[in-house]
């Protein structure tokens, strides 16, 4: 086996990880807690069925690459509950470690691309990357909406919480955002979100 192929099994291995990594997302009809790769490969597919809602024209294979690599990170840096403001504050830092680790198995050519790829995602400056947060934020409110709210009740959520999270997703479709605010107003009333 060449110097290229092993490179590139090892890395595929490694990210066999992801399926460990746990979010607090429970899948839908109060199932049990999704992993990182359901919600990578959820999010692809919701890029795919719902890119006639993009804000802009997107590169439907990149925006869907972002989907499925973003959170490959999350095998060293755990993952950050997006409402827990102290592990927010040092999820760049371990975000930046992991990702070169993790990327670095790769030959050169491939770790450049997807470092790209996920800087990209991050910066959140491209239609594919903004169309891509939309639906990284969507995809676990459809899932908590699923389940009545349970994920904003037990960790005590704030309605501000989540429209602060959810104002990337209307610079990514305003139409998925119109739904998203559907969503966390019936919760509100519903006491679901204090």
């Amino acid at each position: 086996m060449n110097d290229r192929l092993q490179k590139q099994l090892d890395f595929i291995l490694e990210i066999d990880k992801e399926k460990n990594i746990l979010r607090q997302t429970h899948l839908s009809n109060h199932g049990r807690r999704e992993n990182d790769a359901e919600h990578a490969w959820h999010m692809a597919i919701m890029t795919y069925l719902l890119k006639e809602y993009a804000n802009e024209e997107i590169d439907l294979a990149k925006t869907m690459m972002m989907c499925l690599i973003h959170d490959i990170v999350e095998i060293d840096a755990g993952d950050t509950y997006a409402y827990d403001a102290e592990n927010l504050k040092t999820q760049k830092a371990r975000e930046d470690l992991a990702k070169q680790r993790i990327y670095s198995l790769l030959p050169e050519d491939q770790k450049e691309e997807l470092i790209a790829l996920f800087d990209e995602f991050e910066a959140n400056q491209t239609p594919e990357a903004r169309f891509a947060k939309a639906m990284d934020n969507f995809q676990p409110l459809l899932l908590n909406n699923s389940n009545d709210g349970g994920d904003w009740k037990e960790h005590q959520v704030t309605s501000t919480q989540v429209y602060r999270r959810q104002s990337k997703t209307e610079l990514g479709s305003k139409q998925i955002y119109q739904v998203t605010d559907e969503i966390i107003q019936e919760h509100i009333k519903k006491s679901n979100l204090k």
